[in-house]
């Protein structure tokens, strides 16, 4: 069941996070909208409640832990509790790695990684104490297979499938019930691209999704499915893109 279940969102401004805080409010969950944007997060949050729906938004910085501490606590002072967290911001400066385009390196690694890890150790101490609570992130088919021009963008990627496996094992031995799902989308329409400076490989990735590309709701869907499997049922890993897309 999703209706009533207190779920944050990071990554909540655009794409896939508000496509997923849309759909999921709309079946009842309590949303918690967490971006940098904060006008982008009170538009979303305030035509949530014009539909019917619930949701609160905070300032989120996904590399400052005590962001990612915050809106835990913003969760549980709104709505008594917490069920979900969907860690999905990330950034997609891919490059070769001739160009030396080292500060998107570092900074695929604070958010794609960093994030990641700053927002599981936000939620574990109340999922634990609860034993109960669902961790999802978005990964990419980049974290499943190698691409030119991601190296440093899939290997953040290929990250979360080790951590997130070894989340859901861990949680399984300890007996703390707390259900991990790694998303591998394709070819999705956001605003990732926007993030890539190098011209070449935007134009190329460009050409791609402008080819390939499906609607974030697809993922959305993907989302909802996995929060909606009963307590004791978990579905770790979804790979997700365009049926015409050979990825």
């Amino acid at each position: 069941m999703i209706k009533d279940k207190v779920i944050i969102i990071t990554g909540a401004s655009s794409g896939i996070g508000e496509a997923s805080a849309r759909l999921l409010a709309s079946k009842g969950a309590k949303i918690v909208l967490g971006a940098r944007r904060i006008d982008q997060l009170q538009r979303i949050a305030e035509e949530i409640e014009a539909a019917g729906g619930q949701a609160v938004y905070a300032k989120l910085d996904v590399t400052s832990q005590a962001d990612n501490d915050a809106i835990v606590s913003l969760a549980k002072d709104s709505f008594g509790r917490l069920d979900a967290t969907f860690l999905n911001a990330g950034l997609m400066p891919n490059s070769m790695l001739s160009a030396l385009k080292t500060d998107d390196w570092h900074q695929m690694v604070d958010v794609n990684i960093k994030g990641v890890l700053n927002g599981v150790a936000a939620v574990l101490p109340t999922f634990t104490a609860q034993k109960g609570g669902h961790i999802l992130a978005t990964s990419s088919v980049a974290g499943l297979k190698a691409y030119p021009g991601g190296a440093v963008y899939g290997g953040t990627k290929w990250f979360l499938r080790d951590f997130m496996e070894v989340l859901r094992m861990e949680s399984a031995m300890e007996g703390t019930h707390i259900r991990a799902t790694t998303i591998y989308p394709a070819a999705i329409n956001t605003e990732l691209l926007h993030t890539i400076s190098d011209k070449g490989v935007a134009d190329a990735m460009g050409g791609l999704y402008a080819k390939y590309g499906i609607s974030a709701d697809r993922i959305a869907r993907v989302v909802e499915f996995a929060i909606d499997q009963p307590d004791d049922t978990v579905i770790n890993e979804f790979t997700v893109g365009p049926a015409n897309q050979p990825w």
